[in-house]
């Protein structure tokens, strides 16, 4: 294909994708009510558990309609990737050799779902414990008044920084692939692994309590433990694609 026939094919493929989320954001807008009741069972039952008012306010006379449109994006763009990833797959595909296709493939299926295991370890196990810490942690004289703005931003940040936090063996993967990591220096460097892991957890953790904390180290660890035997396979599979070379050139 010449220049202009990929960028042809490219815009084709956005025009399709920008469709694709279209679609998605009116019908997330249309759903955005019944997810919002999803979203917000963690803070409520933190609410219930401490005996105050499960509600969430919103301060101006926009911001219910706002929430309902935000949400309503996200939710279209989560609907959408799977059409966009096939868009972006449909234009790199015919560039790429058949175990290329195979390797593309795998990396989107497994990013993707360790994405989703990221979110879904955030609203099932963290969140419910760092919201019961904060909404328990009560100060004299005053109750609580949380705006629904404040908490989707906590929501998003936490349930952001966990699906990337989940891509390390992804990452990993791509370090090995390119000789930077191995799997003998990450099992060498392990309790440096271990030191940085609690920092990052300190770091980010939006609670000052050390099961929050440990909560939010565990997946980490086992992330890491995960990377090393992702790394270990494609050093392994370098290694015996070297040999087969080495043999055929003999």
């Amino acid at each position: 294909m010449s220049f202009f026939d990929h960028l042809n094919e490219l815009r084709k493929r956005i025009v399709y994708s920008a469709i694709a989320v279209l679609a998605g954001a009116t019908v997330g807008i249309t759903i955005s009510k019944s997810v919002m009741g999803v979203i917000a069972r963690p803070i409520m039952d933190a609410l219930r558990a401490n005996h105050l008012d499960e509600r969430l306010y919103y301060t101006s006379p926009t911001g219910g309609i706002n929430i309902i449109i935000k949400l309503g994006l996200y939710i279209g763009v989560v609907l959408a990737s799977p059409v966009v990833l096939y868009q972006v797959w449909l234009f790199i595909a015919p560039g790429l050799y058949k175990h290329e296709r195979k390797a593309a493939s795998v990396f989107l299926v497994s990013s993707v779902s360790l994405f989703l295991a990221g979110i879904a370890f955030c609203y099932f196990i963290l969140l419910p414990y760092t919201l019961r810490f904060l909404i328990g942690f009560n100060v004299p004289y005053f109750t609580p008044l949380i705006t629904v703005n404040e908490y989707w931003d906590l929501v998003l940040i936490l349930m952001l920084g966990l699906g990337l936090i989940f891509q390390t063996p992804i990452l990993v993967f791509f370090l090995a692939l390119f000789g930077i990591v191995t799997p003998g220096f990450m099992v060498k460097n392990f309790r440096y692994a271990i030191l940085i892991i609690a920092i990052v957890a300190a770091v980010v953790t939006p609670t000052p309590d050390a099961l929050t904390m440990l909560i939010f180290m565990a997946p980490m660890i086992g992330l890491y433990a995960l990377s090393i035997a992702v790394a270990w396979v494609v050093v392994y599979r370098k290694r015996r694609a070297d040999t087969v070379a080495r043999q055929g050139a003999d």
